[in-house]
């Protein structure tokens, strides 16, 4: 075991104890697009720089997002179609670079969608004559719309509808409104546990107990399956689960599961453990995340080339790993 080395980092009047080889890498991050500079300040230095952040929505890919929109100030064909370029997949990818919220241009856009698309269960509809609403997309939407700042009377029926949806189990599932559904998903679980936090931090109240109690039995669900084991079997349910993808879309991953844990101010819980064993080993000798893979799909542009060190996905792994230093154990740098 080599010993390992610490570097103090002074901000301000505050000291931040990285290991050696993280130190680089931040400096990394901080040579990257708005969006991770901003992110990387708030969540890894504790530094909030409004300045940068309104640099997302002008330069670099916050403002190629914005330049993609249609002259009625929507993105792709439809609202959902086709996939990555709609305006449901460039709302929540503008919402993941952390745009600021009051942009009016997005906000405009979101209640189009809400005034055209609101179907008769309460949920946005993914398309217009559709029957009925999709659970996981209306937790994106639950979102982003909560993060843009749509008034709470427009989320309501949002609200309605994804409680109505919440499965015995804990968890949630696309399926749960439109075919037989006896057990929850880890993808539509996540995406509503997303949407709920976001409702939760932008202060609105509506049913936000109820919303509350849904989650916290959401999380249970997706800690009795360890983040990605069968709670039967113990196998892997499905190995597209480990992969660490960017932008993560509707897909759930192990990293994109943690980091809601992270936002969610969860506590600690060994049913973690297995799932940052996975991540520390994708961690590369430089001490930098890879983007494993790309889901399929028409793109406005990469943000990063698959099988590239990642600066999301490092990014993202050492926020969690600032929240939950338990999960260092097996972290290569430190052998």
């Amino acid at each position: 075991m080599q010993p390992v080395t610490y570097i103090k980092i002074r901000r301000g009047l505050t000291c931040y104890h990285f290991l050696m080889s993280d130190v680089a890498i931040i400096d990394w991050l901080l040579e990257g697009d708005p969006a991770i500079q901003y992110q990387t300040r708030r969540d890894l230095l504790d530094e909030e720089r409004p300045d940068i952040r309104a640099q997302i929505a002008t330069e670099g890919w916050g403002a190629r997002f914005l330049a993609a929109r249609n002259p009625d100030g929507s993105w792709g064909d439809r609202f959902y179609q086709p996939k990555w370029i709609s305006s449901h997949y460039t709302l929540l990818d503008l919402k993941t670079l952390c745009v600021a919220p009051d942009h009016p241009l997005i906000r405009d856009c979101i209640r189009d969608i809400f005034a055209d698309l609101m179907g008769p269960d309460g949920g946005i509809l993914c398309n217009r004559g559709n029957e009925t609403s999709d659970v996981c997309v209306n937790g994106m939407v639950l979102n982003y719309a909560s993060y843009f700042g749509m008034p709470e009377d427009q989320l309501k029926s949002v609200v309605d509808f994804l409680l109505t949806e919440h499965m015995t189990d804990g968890g949630f599932n696309c399926r749960s409104n439109r075919s037989v559904a006896h057990h929850s998903s880890l993808h539509s679980t996540l995406s509503v546990l997303e949407g709920i936090q976001e409702y939760a931090d932008t202060s609105y109240r509506y049913r936000l107990g109820e919303l509350q109690q849904a989650a916290a039995k959401a999380r249970d669900f997706v800690l009795l399956h360890r983040l990605f084991k069968s709670d039967h079997t113990g196998q892997i349910i499905n190995k597209s689960f480990l992969k660490l993808s960017f932008p993560p879309r509707w897909y759930y991953n192990i990293l994109r599961c943690l980091d809601h844990f992270r936002v969610a101010g969860a506590p600690w819980d060994d049913r973690m453990a297995d799932a940052f064993g996975v991540l520390m080993s994708k961690r590369r000798p430089d001490g930098r995340w890879p983007l494993q893979a790309a889901h399929p799909g028409q793109v406005h542009f990469k943000m990063e080339e698959p099988r590239q060190p990642s600066r999301w996905n490092t990014l993202l792994a050492l926020r969690v790993l600032k929240t939950y230093p338990q999960g260092k154990r097996d972290d290569p740098a430190l052998s």
